[in-house]
């Protein structure tokens, strides 16, 4: 089944223009009253769309971060990029054309200008960098264009109140309105994490149908993580086109260490991780560590082959690729691994169709009683720990969370040196497994010592 993009709000939206470091980001996250946008002072550093809401005086809208337009550079990402801000634009109901007041009108804002007063759509200059009251002067000279203009400073949030105010009369957006909870189903967030070049991006665009985000063969093309709402057999997702994760060590630019910071961010705020693997590279180390950082983050994992397409197939080929990534990745044997290709649509739902099952196991409760009989067939026995002049043995046990599945195991251990060998908790994890499922979702498990003597907690 073919899966639906869905417009990342029904709400006006508002897209912001300008060329590069003029604080647009800076502006974004101020709106949005969060750091999606990554800021520094290396030119360039938005390449997507970047989308959130703002909320102002009970009413809402969308708000599109693009990136740094250079109109006439014909290199392949600035080309991008000024696309991406096009495509942008076509829905726009107020464009607010960013520029730096203390450096004054430059050839290219101008020409930004002329693009911006072409779309025959409502357009407010926002004059940045007016951190003073001495600085307003300074915005002054945007006034020649005939448009209105805003003195505002992102980084403080001066005069932001001011062009709120009139955006809002400009869009005339609709009350803000809380649905009741149960109206829509919950998105499942899912972020897509790998290697530069794995084809993140490509996959992304493959599952929403339109270019979203830019996909080149420059790795390093992606640095802010980029959401895109779809819908997929009736079930809404949340796709996180997160940076290609490098080695430390490999990572030279300010902009590509914030992105890597972020896309681990992104792992924690995640319910879902679906982890790219280059067919014809073959699983790495590093695939392993990321992976890794996945699971260490708590998030559902998906292993996703891509490019299978260009790998020559011969028997018991997939069988031979499971069994080095299961051999590199032992800490995620329970996550599912597919074989896809971004390029032709080769299986690409499959992912999602496991993200949703992943998603559901990793809600799962398991009730009292059944936790109760689970604990009398498997657990209520004395096991050794590494000590073995102690033995520790489980008095009972509770799932004490989900999202993920979270159990503790109240023992009669009294000292941190008497606690179960980690290869318990495994074999407490493989018996969960085995009962309950948790398809695609990692269990952790919890010791918590014997502190006074008592009987099993109901």
């Amino acid at each position: 089944m073919e899966s639906t993009l869905l417009n990342p709000s029904t709400l006006p939206r508002v897209v912001i223009l300008g060329r590069p470091n003029v604080g647009k980001s800076t502006l974004f996250n101020r709106l949005i009253g969060s750091r999606r946008s990554i800021v520094g002072d290396e030119p360039g550093i938005t390449r997507d769309r970047i989308y959130g809401r703002v909320e102002w005086t009970g009413r809402e809208f969308s708000l599109v971060d693009t990136g740094g337009i250079i109109p006439d550079d014909k290199e392949l990402i600035p080309a991008n990029i000024l696309r991406q801000a096009r495509s942008a634009l076509t829905d726009a109901v107020l464009v607010l054309l960013v520029v730096d007041a203390r450096v004054g009108i430059t050839p290219l804002d101008q020409q930004l200008a002329e693009l911006a007063r072409s779309l025959n759509k409502p357009v407010f200059v926002a004059a940045n960098k007016v951190d003073s009251s001495k600085l307003e002067a300074d915005a002054l000279e945007f006034e020649r264009w005939g448009l209105p203009v805003y003195p505002i400073s992102a980084e403080h949030g001066n005069g932001l109140g001011d062009m709120l105010d009139a955006a809002l009369d400009v869009i005339a957006a609709p009350a803000s309105e809380s649905p009741e909870e149960g109206d829509k189903p919950r998105e499942i967030n899912i972020a897509i994490v790998g290697r530069p070049n794995v084809g993140k991006s490509s996959l992304i665009n493959r599952l929403s149908g339109e270019e979203r985000v830019i996909v080149s063969p420059i790795p390093g093309t992606t640095r802010d993580a980029v959401d895109t709402e779809i819908e997929h057999d009736g079930k809404r997702f949340r796709l996180i086109d997160t940076a290609g994760i490098r080695r430390k060590g490999k990572t030279d630019l300010m902009a590509e260490k914030i992105s890597v910071v972020m896309a681990r961010r992104h792992l924690e705020r995640a319910d879902v991780a679906i982890l790219l693997i280059d067919a014809v590279e073959g699983p790495t180390a590093l695939d392993a560590t990321i992976g890794g950082y996945a699971h260490e983050a708590g998030a559902s994992l998906v292993i996703a082959v891509n490019k299978w397409d260009a790998v020559e197939k011969e028997t018991g080929t997939t069988t031979q690729y499971e069994r080095r990534i299961r051999d590199m990745m032992k800490f995620a044997d329970y996550a599912p691994i597919v074989f896809i290709s971004a390029k032709t649509g080769q299986r690409v739902t499959r992912p999602l169709d496991d993200a949703a099952k992943a998603y559901e196991a990793r809600s799962k409760r398991v009730t009292t009683a059944e936790l109760n009989r689970f604990f009398e067939r498997n657990l209520d026995q004395p096991r050794a720990t590494t000590n073995a002049k102690n033995r520790c043995r489980v008095l009972y046990m509770t799932q004490a969370s989900t999202r993920p599945p979270t159990f503790v195991l109240f023992t009669t251990a009294r000292a941190p040196r008497d606690h179960l060998h980690f290869s318990y908790e495994r074999y407490v994890e493989n018996r969960l497994r085995e009962e309950f499922g948790f398809f695609g979702t990692p269990i952790k498990i919890k010791q918590r010592g014997k502190g006074t003597r008592g009987g099993r907690r109901r």
